[in-house]
């Protein structure tokens, strides 16, 4: 044979490349046991039949590698069954694998970073706090590398500059770590309602479909691609807004008693325990509290003037009977 028909014979029997079950395992990575679980499943097409044994092909090894690959994004079986399902009825896998990837993906731009435990140190005064190192690893500040007993993963550098700061300032490392978890939970209650929001009035006509049509998800992976910022954007609008607006009535707060009083229509901030607020607000409706609170203040002013003229009226009686 030449060697032209050599590598064509050669080409077409790797492109027949046959497989017993225990090979299959072999070359894929999945145990036999796995493999068979997957054909109960319906996973994996049905085998050739051979006498008393199964044949696999090429097929049968590309679907467990793509069934390991869909597990490793983080899709469970079931839902690999439908993205499989809609694959071997013609409807492409790529925008599906992209809005994954987009979503699985980076949300910032900040790159991890990595420390030793006497960089760590120095950056906190000196001082060894091993609590305080195993609380901010099961926080996720710092993750241990295997193998590296001093050394951490710091997955934001400046999550870990803003302790250094707060540290510094005098702020006690387990208050930071604390602080931390509350902020944590609060932040992700924002991300939760955000991505409600946007299912709601944008992704819900692109995955209508389960699982949804090639273009449906490259258009909504697309859309995530435009929203992602907006997310950050709004926080950081909204927390500039809220800081300062306390920030005022804290200082208002502690300078007020060295401050002169209120003139005219002139308005000044006040704090005010949240149970008061909650109750006016369910009394009257958020819209009408400031009039509510300021009414309410007004009345009792007036009742402790008369209060305070009644009394001196009586006083000045009393001095007039007794002389």
């Amino acid at each position: 044979m030449s060697g032209a028909g050599a590598e064509a014979g050669a080409g077409a029997a790797a492109g027949a490349a046959e497989y017993r079950i225990e090979d299959l395992a072999h070359a894929s990575g999945a145990t036999v046991r796995t493999i068979r679980a997957y054909q109960d499943r319906g996973l994996l097409p049905t085998p050739e039949r051979r006498g008393r044994a199964n044949v696999y092909r090429e097929a049968h090894l590309a679907r467990l590698r793509q069934i390991a690959d869909l597990l490793d994004r983080g899709y469970t079986l079931a839902s690999i069954k439908e993205l499989l399902e809609a694959w071997d009825a013609g409807r492409g896998l790529g925008g599906v694998l992209g809005l994954v990837a987009e979503v699985q993906g980076p949300w910032t731009d900040e790159e991890a970073a990595r420390i030793t435990r006497t960089e760590l140190d120095a950056k906190f005064g000196g001082a060894q706090d091993d609590e305080a190192i195993a609380e901010a690893v099961a926080l996720g500040v710092l993750e241990r590398v295997p193998g590296r007993d001093d050394e951490f993963l710091v997955p934001s550098p400046q999550e870990l500059a803003v302790a250094v700061e707060l540290h510094a300032a005098g702020v006690p490392l387990m208050a930071i770590s604390g602080h931390l978890r509350e902020l944590r939970g609060q932040v992700e209650h924002i991300a939760s309602r955000f991505l409600e929001f946007t299912t709601e009035h944008v992704f819900a006509r692109y995955l209508g479909h389960r699982p949804p049509t090639d273009s449906d998800a490259a258009e909504a992976a697309s859309m995530v691609r435009r929203l992602r910022p907006l997310a950050q954007q709004t926080v950081d609008a909204e927390l500039a807004r809220a800081t300062r607006l306390f920030a005022t009535r804290h200082l208002h707060h502690h300078l007020g008693a060295q401050e002169s009083g209120i003139e005219g229509s002139e308005t000044r901030p006040v704090l005010l325990p949240r149970r008061t607020t909650e109750a006016v607000q369910e009394l009257v409706g958020a819209d009408r509290m400031a009039a509510f609170v300021a009414a309410a203040a007004e009345r009792e002013v007036q009742a402790r003037a008369l209060d305070a003229l009644a009394s001196s009226h009586a006083r000045a009686n009393k001095v007039d009977q007794t002389g």
